[in-house]
């Protein structure tokens, strides 16, 4: 564990901003897995708890033998949220010897640096890139469910539970992740009774004020504010939600883990918010509690989904490399034609769940839900 924590302080660094890898020493003839997100600015809880769970599944995969007898060298490259910096990203880690794409995090980044890898024919694994055209060519699978699919899945959820008949929306229509849950989820919700009673967006360029937003779902009596959006906006919105005297239901997407971990943030604000996720810190099966005593002793806090599913990438690769007999000295793009084909013939059981893949690169498996309850998330039924 203590290279592990040695590690940890490296991603608070400036450094890890030119790139970061493992500190194990390796011989010739490695896997070599690359990783982009956001490690500085203002989606950095997303990109660094993906680069820390894809470590401890690094290290524990090299520890039991790599795969098919063979090591993983692993590094990973922050884009800052920047798709050109994500496409840089990707430049920079081909030069290092790439053979395998972990990313990138943000479906932005990932859909820019797919038109490079598709160029390549490179596989690339997105843990969370979750917009519709991550996955537009077949050298690019996910792990995380797909905007569509939160979206359809969250008005199933409030409609099978009864968690509302009126209900508010806020979302960025300038942001591909946003606008794609919004529109399955007001599609579903007819479906399931459900009057939105407010739809209100917001834009990059108009994403600090939401007074206004806040006052016509107050206005308009709706029970839930559906919120599919990032973290950082959904903070903003409960800290001016409480300054208005505004206390509804409140119900998000995975965009919203990460939010107990900003700065400076009232944990007290997000109590009872529901999110839906694929993972939760607190289920007692044995995988889950080895892997958050594992994150939480190396990095200092509890694993979220962002995490989970990144961890949950890495051994998709290993049994995907294991299925096709891959080997480190095949080319990129016959390593990608042989990891195509051998992901639609696995099955993980991991973290988010057990997963199998359809060769147009979408997962199948279960959605969950969890609530903030005292600091932390408490899986819900």
């Amino acid at each position: 564990m203590k290279r592990m924590k040695q590690f940890a302080a490296l991603v608070m660094t400036a450094a890890l901003t030119a790139g970061m890898a493992s500190s194990a020493v390796f011989a010739d003839g490695t896997f070599k897995l690359g990783a982009i997100g956001p490690l500085t600015g203002a989606a950095a809880n997303y990109g660094t708890a993906v680069v820390n769970g894809a470590q401890i599944a690094v290290d524990e995969i090299n520890a039991a033998g790599g795969i098919n007898g063979v090591q993983i060298e692993y590094k990973g490259e922050d884009d800052e949220l920047d798709n050109e910096k994500s496409v840089n990203a990707y430049n920079t880690l081909k030069d290092w010897g790439m053979q395998i794409l972990v990313g990138s995090v943000t479906s932005g980044c990932s859909i820019a640096v797919s038109e490079k890898t598709k160029a390549d024919n490179m596989f690339q694994l997105t843990p969370s890139g979750s917009a519709k055209d991550c996955t537009n060519y077949d050298n690019v699978f996910r792990v995380c469910f797909s905007d569509p699919n939160q979206g359809m899945a969250s008005a199933k959820y409030m409609g099978e539970h009864g968690l509302a008949t009126k209900v508010g929306i806020i979302y960025d229509s300038s942001d591909v992740y946003s606008a794609g849950i919004e529109a399955t989820f007001e599609e579903e919700a007819a479906n399931q009774g459900i009057e939105i009673a407010v739809k209100e967006a917001f834009t990059a360029d108009n994403n600090v004020d939401f007074s206004s937003q806040l006052q016509k779902c107050m206005d308009a009596g709706v029970e839930l504010v559906f919120l599919p959006i990032y973290y950082t906006q959904a903070g903003a919105i409960l800290q001016q939600a409480a300054m208005l005297g505004f206390q509804p239901e409140w119900f998000g997407c995975d965009g919203l883990d990460g939010m107990l971990d900003m700065d400076n943030f009232n944990k007290e604000l997000a109590e009872g918010v529901m999110l839906l996720t694929p993972f939760a810190a607190d289920a007692e099966d044995e995988l889950t509690q080895n892997f958050v005593a594992a994150y939480t002793e190396a990095y200092g806090v509890t694993p979220n989904q962002f995490a989970a599913d990144a961890y949950d990438a890495i051994y998709a690769i290993k049994a995907a490399c294991e299925q096709a007999g891959a080997t480190p000295d095949m080319s990129v793009s016959d390593l990608c034609e042989a990891l195509k084909t051998a992901m639609t013939e696995i099955e993980i059981t991991g973290l988010t769940g057990t997963i199998t893949w359809t060769a147009d690169g979408e997962p199948d498996k279960s959605p969950k839900a969890v609530q903030i309850q005292d600091g932390a998330y408490v899986s819900m039924q």
